[in-house]
């Protein structure tokens, strides 16, 4: 439970640092770009090639597909419908779109299940999730950041999105076993930054002060994401034949039911894509996952 107790700690440090006025201007967007240039592509380059695929690991690395593609359905029905910004738009299908499913999945899924489902979380978290940050999530931001990009800039925004490329040398480094023990040690140490650094960052720009207004967007974003975005992934399992009580299944699921992934709340405010909506989802989503995870786990 120690891991559970360091997000909400990081989380509200940065609640309450928000309001010092010592803080530097831009000290949110440094940290963001620490996050995202420097310890997830590290994260990246450790974990990969550690990684053992076998077909029984195939429904929870791409359970969290279904998420992603199933919000760009969503949202962008709805945005169009409810006459969203390109920025709104854009924001809820990055957030609600893709899940915690690294530092908060991880610690929840052996907290709540033991150790031996962390190995199959792992598949969800690299493979779903951060696959689908890294190129899926680029091309949504690159989409609706504003004027409609060319397919060429698409292409050059994901190959100069540096967890795309840790992740593309990572897979070249697979098969032949990954990096020297002690530069996976340097890189373990800086990727372990990125925990505490996220849900600080995410404390800085939280303001409560829009949920009225932004209540049934909120409450679409969420429920998408923490209700029926895993009940549609565990409806999929079922259809599948799979055994749901299964390990890997029930990581896959899980997984599906993870808070928004901070990462992505960071990608929508480097895009300008509403980053006080995406950073309103995001911690609202975090402190409600503290209830809802354990539910989930019960109820499976």
């Amino acid at each position: 439970m120690s891991a559970i107790l360091l997000l909400a700690l990081c989380l509200g440090i940065g609640l309450a640092m928000a309001r010092d006025q010592r803080l530097p201007p831009g000290a949110p967007q440094a940290l963001n770009f620490w996050i995202v240039n420097v310890a997830l592509p590290a994260l990246i380059l450790v974990e990969i090639p550690k990684l053992h695929f076998s077909r029984e690991l195939l429904f929870p690395a791409i359970a969290p597909w279904f998420v992603f593609f199933g919000a760009i359905a969503l949202f962008s029905y709805t945005g169009r419908r409810r006459n969203w910004s390109r920025g709104t738009t854009g924001a809820m299908i990055l957030t609600c779109g893709l899940g915690n499913t690294a530092y908060m999945g991880l610690a929840m899924i052996e907290a709540l299940r033991g150790p031996e489902l962390v190995g199959a979380a792992v598949i969800a978290d690299q493979f779903g999730s951060f696959t689908m940050l890294s190129i899926g999530g680029v091309i949504v931001a690159a989409y609706f950041s504003g004027a409609q990009p060319t397919a060429a800039q698409i292409v050059r925004r994901v190959f100069g999105f540096t967890p795309f490329l840790a992740l593309v040398v990572a897979l070249v480094l697979w098969p032949l076993g990954g990096l020297p023990d002690i530069l996976q040690t340097v890189l373990t140490r800086i990727g372990q930054t990125l925990t505490p650094l996220a849900l600080f960052s995410v404390g800085l720009q939280l303001k409560f002060r829009g949920i009225g207004e932004q209540r049934l967007t909120l409450l679409g974003g969420l429920g998408w994401k923490m209700l029926f975005a895993p009940l549609f992934v565990f409806g999929a399992a079922l259809l599948l034949g799979l055994d749901i009580n299964a390990p890997n299944a029930v990581a896959g699921i899980l997984q599906c039911a993870m808070p928004p992934m901070v990462t992505a709340g960071i990608l929508a405010e480097q895009y300008k894509l509403n980053p006080s909506l995406a950073n309103l989802v995001i911690g609202i989503g975090t402190v409600l996952s503290l209830i809802t995870l354990p539910l989930a786990s019960m109820l499976l």
